[in-house]
């Protein structure tokens, strides 16, 4: 996967930018605060998620502006085999025009107007971002996104899935909470429409860890191996899926747990309550992880993830790189230098002296105002 060019209106700090990427290393530099990150996730944004840094749509418009536009050109492996295949024309509305509600929407090669969501799958990349450190420290709901946000590019379908499983579960807590909350129903008729919800949760809740499961089997391998090498031997990473349940297991707990559920007033398992273990020579990297340890960790975590993803669809996602090199020693500076190469790559920098050397393109962002090197 490529991305030709980019035009950016209104996103964020930046008013006007246009940008014509590298075919491999694309580097952004220009001090804290300028719109290096922003520039990022426009381009995140192509994939179909939400932003990587969180916050409402309404935030990524430039403030008083009305919307943003994003007008992107990519082009897919497949298509660059075949000369003959026309890129895509992507036209990404953030807050859309004449409309008092806020959101996104997308054109593609000038067709319909679809719910930005749409583009999951069509559009790989791979994003790190400091605010990722989490993944190591932070609370499960992290690890957990990190392997659906993935899932969701890699197969459309588990997006579909993954909603089932919420919509089902909101209910089934909204039930859970009016029993907690002295608003009963007869215990035969409560009891019924919870049954109801676990049949449609151990469906999907099943289904949901399978993938993971799977997933991780691909991932943890690639994961393992780019520690060892950026870490250069001194410890050893093993990923571990913390599961609540066995395969097929899932109707039994739930039945198990009905009424420690209706007393808690909340739903207590299922695959929204379970982990990844991150584990350094065997320990909880959660616990006994340095600084610099958790940032190996999680690169190697996010190269594993481009890794696996290019083998399973035969697209290499494309690398968004956020403040990759701070805090890394000379060795693994070099180390993550080699391995953008032959796969499309951009970087943000405060210091663009280790990039000087290379082949790629460099630009300077600041003030929201792009300008190539």
């Amino acid at each position: 996967m490529r991305l030709l060019s980019l035009e950016v209106e209104n996103y964020r700090n930046i008013a006007s930018a246009s940008l014509t990427p590298g075919r491999e290393l694309t580097v952004i530099c220009g001090n804290n605060g300028q719109g290096k990150t922003n520039l990022l996730e426009a381009i995140w944004l192509l994939t179909g998620g939400k932003s990587f840094r969180g916050g409402k749509d309404a935030e990524l418009v430039r403030r008083g502006e009305p919307f943003a536009v994003l007008k992107a050109s990519t082009l897919r492996a497949q298509q660059e085999e075949q000369e003959k295949e026309e890129p895509n024309r992507v036209r990404l509305t953030v807050g859309a025009p004449d409309s008092p509600r806020p959101g996104r929407t997308v054109s593609v090669n000038g067709g319909a107007v679809k719910r930005a969501a749409s583009l999951a799958g069509s559009f790989p990349a791979v994003v790190f971002d400091p605010g990722h450190l989490s993944l190591v420290k932070g609370a499960p709901e992290g690890r957990r996104k990190f392997l659906d946000a993935a899932l969701c590019q890699l197969y459309p379908g588990y997006l579909t899935l993954y909603r089932r499983y919420v919509r089902a579960l909101q209910q089934k807590n909204a039930l859970l909470r009016r029993s907690s909350n002295g608003i009963e129903r007869p215990y035969a008729e409560k009891r019924a429409l919870l049954e109801v919800l676990n049949v449609e949760l151990a469906q999907q809740g099943e289904a949901i860890q399978q993938r993971r499961r799977a997933y991780l089997a691909a991932l943890s391998p690639l994961a393992c191996a780019n520690y060892e090498e950026l870490s250069r031997g001194a410890e050893t990473l093993s990923l571990r899926y913390a599961a609540q349940f066995e395969p097929g297991g899932l109707v039994q707990l739930l039945r198990q747990k009905m009424p420690e559920e209706l007393r808690a007033g909340q739903s207590l398992c299922g695959p929204h309550r379970e982990d990844l273990d991150l584990l350094l020579d065997g320990q909880p990297a959660k616990v006994y992880a340095s600084q610099g340890q958790q940032r190996s960790v999680v690169l190697s975590l996010k190269m594993a993830e481009a890794a696996a993803a290019a083998s399973i669809t035969g697209e290499h996602p494309v690398m968004l790189l956020d403040d990759v090199l701070s805090e890394l020693d000379d060795g693994r500076k070099q180390y993550l230098l080699t391995r953008m190469r032959e796969k499309q790559t951009f970087v943000t920098s405060c210091d663009d002296t280790a990039f000087l050397k290379t082949d790629g393109e460099v630009y300077r962002m600041n003030g929201g105002v792009l300008t190539k090197v």
